[in-house]
């Protein structure tokens, strides 16, 4: 009996032993090849799954939780024609967060995200080497536009809209380098009427603002002299 347990034990051995020696190689001159199991250092959990060619990964890799349970929190399939990786980020109840394209672990080309727990889409932000680049809109999780604005460089450049969920643009404005310059205009959320329009320079109110009631103009403030704003022009 004794020698069976012994036989058993040295045949669970020798399979832990081939199981690990089929993933976790190195080539010749020590780059990643292979099928390679990556594992979190503080818990030994799994970590990832993937496979290299002489350094480089090729194919799906699959990404985990810090649990024994293998949630998987992040896929990314790698293209070898433009060094990209088309990348999903999910929560542990598998519902995708996020999804776009990385090149050279930077954000790239079209990502989307999404409402908590939902496939409907929440933003899609374009990206030219890790920045925000072009347009970003988000949604209301009825589909219907919330907000449009356009990015340079990672910085809040152009126009800006800001919509109720029935569709009234409650503000429109435009961006210089993240800070509000030119025309602004402000509607009320309830019929749409402008409350308030002037300018904006280098992000602060300047020249002439409008103030409405109901669609009526009621005043008129030099934004310019904020400290004669008691001697507003009364309509």
């Amino acid at each position: 009996m004794t020698n069976k347990l012994f036989l058993g034990f040295l045949l669970l051995m020798n399979i832990a032993v081939f199981s690990q020696a089929g993933c976790n190689k190195l080539d010749d001159k020590g780059n990643k090849n292979g099928l390679w199991k990556g594992v979190y250092p503080d818990t030994k959990n799994p970590k990832y799954e993937g496979t290299f060619d002489h350094g480089k990964e090729v194919g799906i890799f699959t990404f985990f939780d810090n649990t024994r349970t293998k949630i998987i929190i992040a896929t990314r399939e790698f293209n070898p024609k433009d060094n990209s990786a088309y990348t999903i980020f999910y929560d542990q109840l598998k519902n995708k967060v996020s999804e776009g394209k990385v090149v050279n672990k930077l954000y790239e080309g079209q990502w989307k995200y999404y409402h908590k727990a939902s496939k409907k889409i929440m933003t899609i932000e374009n990206y030219s080497k890790g920045n925000l680049e072009g347009l970003r809109s988000v949604f209301y999780t009825s589909g219907k536009i919330a907000e449009e604005m356009n990015y340079k460089n990672n910085l809040k450049n152009g126009f800006y809209k800001r919509y109720t969920e029935s569709g009234i643009i409650i503000e429109e404005s435009n961006y210089k380098n993240n800070q509000f310059d030119g025309l602004a205009i402000f509607r009320d959320p309830d019929d749409g009427n402008i409350v308030s329009k002037g300018k904006f320079v280098n992000g602060k109110k300047s020249g002439i603002w409008q103030f409405f009631n109901k669609g009526k103009l009621i005043k008129e403030v030099n934004m310019s002299f904020p400290q004669n704003s008691s001697k507003a022009k009364k309509m």
